[in-house]
């Protein structure tokens, strides 16, 4: 179904499409039903010679019923639609799973800026790796991502993870996603944020744990690996020239 355009590769995107699925089904049953009983009427009632018009005030018992009945029905299926909302919402919004890993999603007009945990597997120390455009992660492994934006309102939309969060100047909103599935997939900004919007696209690189350990290790800043430490000099070294350690 959805999957076959835009496969499934978070935790939380199957319960979205089962969502949707259960949207578009009772809306468009209640659709077809209400198309196809308005014209039926049409057809039904019909000027034809001969046959009076009916006048109807709206208050009359059996024709009632028509407008009741189906209105509790429609009330009843909104009930089941706000419950599976609810759940899907609490789920993706509400609830932070602990971290494996976080980056950080900086959004500004008109490119992605990732900030990925370096060697030592924390965010905000001096291996940080920076990307523009690319992001990379481990499949399997959860991620809180810190997303902000320097300028305008963005959005942060993962079409494969069925994830969209706005970025709002001056905030850092924090959410979450664990992948599913390895390759490389859209980024996208799905916020009118000025004439680049359409241009600001990137990719999520999605790799296993070998593959992304080799990654880490190769775009690491060298500048992170910390200075071999000076051996002390020893006692002699450090004694004047010319001392002796003899009496006279």
């Amino acid at each position: 179904m959805i999957d076959r355009f835009v496969p499934i590769g978070g935790s939380y995107a199957g319960e979205i499409d089962g969502l949707m699925v259960l949207v578009s089904v009772l809306v468009g049953f209640w659709f077809f039903a209400a198309q196809g009983i308005f014209f039926w009427l049409i057809f039904r009632f019909r000027a034809r010679e001969g046959v009076p018009a009916l006048y109807v005030t709206g208050k009359e018992k059996h024709l009632k019923r028509w407008i009741n009945i189906p209105h509790i029905l429609v009330i009843l299926c909104d009930v089941v639609i706000i419950a599976a909302a609810i759940r899907v919402w609490v789920l993706v919004k509400q609830t932070l799973p602990p971290p494996d890993e976080r980056v950080r999603v900086v959004g500004q007009q008109w490119v992605w800026t990732f900030v990925h945990a370096g060697p030592d597997g924390q965010l905000d120390t001096g291996d940080d790796i920076v990307t523009t455009d690319n992001l990379h992660v481990e499949v399997g492994k959860t991620y809180h991502f810190l997303l902000e934006s320097k300028d305008v309102l963005h959005s942060f939309s993962v079409p494969v993870f069925r994830l969209k969060q706005d970025a709002i100047p001056g905030r850092t909103i924090t959410g979450w996603f664990k992948p599913t599935l390895t390759g490389e997939f859209d980024v996208q900004c799905a916020e009118i944020c000025g004439i680049g919007h359409g241009v600001m696209t990137g990719r999520i690189h999605i790799e296993s744990a070998e593959q992304h350990k080799a990654w880490v290790e190769a775009h690491a800043p060298l500048a992170a690996v910390p200075a071999e430490a000076e051996p002390a000099p020893d006692a002699a070294s450090a004694a004047p020239a010319g001392s002796s350690g003899g009496s006279h």
